[in-house]
């Protein structure tokens, strides 16, 4: 395995203007533990970005996301991609070094997320892994957390796995055990996430707001901080899966939810990013600089909505999306390179020139930092680049 991947040094260059987006950000919510988090967070979360500068919706751009299998050994009520069984039509292992192969071939690209389903049922996951730890990809783990054990942690670890992601829905063990439909899931997830911090993975918590969890939003941050969590990604629902059941945020309950997660965020280490909220830094903007307008250094850092140029999104059958919460294909790796769909697909194309925006987001002073949750849009309307319906800042 590489010690040193083809964009070590570049990704190295990178930690100190992404230390200073983190620090900005560490400013924007008033961080009153700065040098605790500083020495335990910040450079920690450098080395997760992989050479990507300044935060946006669902991590730090840029990386690919790729959804290795459809089967899961849960069965979650919020489930966007109604994960169950695996399908027929998935990647084969040889398909998938194809694959890795060209994302590392992509200069943008310096991790790779693993999703699924749950992408530790895939038998061929740790070939996977130890491909793309050996093309210099950061490889990262979204998982239920359920089939991590202290073994697992060290052979994820030993495959060149940076960190792990584990969901959690609740800090109440069953409330969260009835979202994943699964009695012990809650004790299981906290396991693996011990297991990973023994190993030396880094920990991060994925966790998904909705109306039976809003309330809990900042016991959720208290828990993760006391779990030693470097990331917390705080997804909102998006109506797609068996998340259609459940429906999506409205405006009233995503400004609120922000305003807690940027007041909780003061007393709290965990970096807190907003996935399907992209509102948050113009939010963070006008509750320090009562306008909300972004300077020249905010509109460097903070990105907003990153849905087909800063995070692409890989199904199991080979088919290229923006983002998870876009199901519109820009073509499938089967068919075309990899690269080709990245760089030419129309769908691609619209959503990096935020112009094309319509209605409220294409007519919003904030569209530069945050651009609307194009996949909220899409659920809405059926448009991608339609307004963002859960949008509070821009009534």
């Amino acid at each position: 395995m590489k010690p040193f991947g083809r964009n070590s040094l570049r990704r190295l260059a990178d930690v100190p203007r992404q230390a200073l987006s983190i620090l900005r950000f560490a400013r924007l919510v008033g961080w009153r533990k700065r040098g605790a988090w500083l020495r335990r967070k910040a450079l920690p979360a450098t080395s997760v970005a992989a050479g990507s500068v300044g935060m946006g919706c669902i991590g730090f751009p840029y990386h690919p996301v790729w959804e290795v299998t459809g089967a899961c050994n849960l069965r979650c009520s919020h489930c966007h991609a109604a994960s169950g069984r695996g399908g027929d039509d998935e990647l084969t292992t040889r398909e998938g070094f194809a694959l890795i192969d060209q994302l590392a071939a992509e200069r943008r690209f310096g991790m790779l997320v693993y999703t699924g389903g749950e992408p530790l049922v895939r038998p061929d996951l740790f070939d996977l892994l130890a491909r793309s730890a050996d093309r210099g990809l950061n490889n990262v783990i979204a998982s239920n957390g359920t089939l991590i054990d202290a073994g697992v942690a060290r052979d994820l670890k030993r495959r060149g796995v940076r960190a792990v992601a584990v969901s959690l829905d609740h800090t109440d063990a069953a409330v969260h055990d009835r979202i994943r439909r699964s009695d012990g899931a809650f004790a299981r997830a906290l396991a693996a996430l011990r297991a990973c911090r023994e190993a030396g993975i880094l920990a991060q918590v994925n966790f998904t707001a909705m109306p039976a969890n809003l309330d809990n939003v900042e016991e959720m941050l208290r828990l993760c901080d006391r779990l030693e969590t470097v990331i917390v990604l705080c997804y909102q629902v998006v109506p797609m899966g068996r998340a259609a059941a459940i429906g999506a945020l409205s405006a009233e309950q995503n400004e609120r939810l922000l305003g807690r997660l940027a007041a909780a965020q003061a007393d709290t280490l965990p970096i807190v990013e907003p996935v399907a909220a992209p509102q948050y830094w113009a939010h963070l903007l006008g509750a320090r600089r009562g306008d909300g307008r972004a300077g020249w250094l905010d509109r460097g850092l903070f990105h907003g909505c990153a849905a087909g140029w800063g995070v692409v999104y890989i199904k199991p059958d080979g088919e290229v999306w923006p983002c998870p919460f876009v199901p519109v294909s820009g073509g499938s790796v089967r068919d075309r390179p990899f690269g080709q769909i990245w760089r030419e697909a129309p769908v691609f194309r619209a959503l990096r020139d935020r112009a094309n925006l319509k209605g409220r987001c294409g007519a919003c002073r904030h569209r530069d930092i945050c651009g609307g949750c194009r996949g909220k849009a899409y659920a809405h309307s059926g448009d991608f680049l339609a307004e963002d319906p859960s949008c509070f800042l821009n009534p």
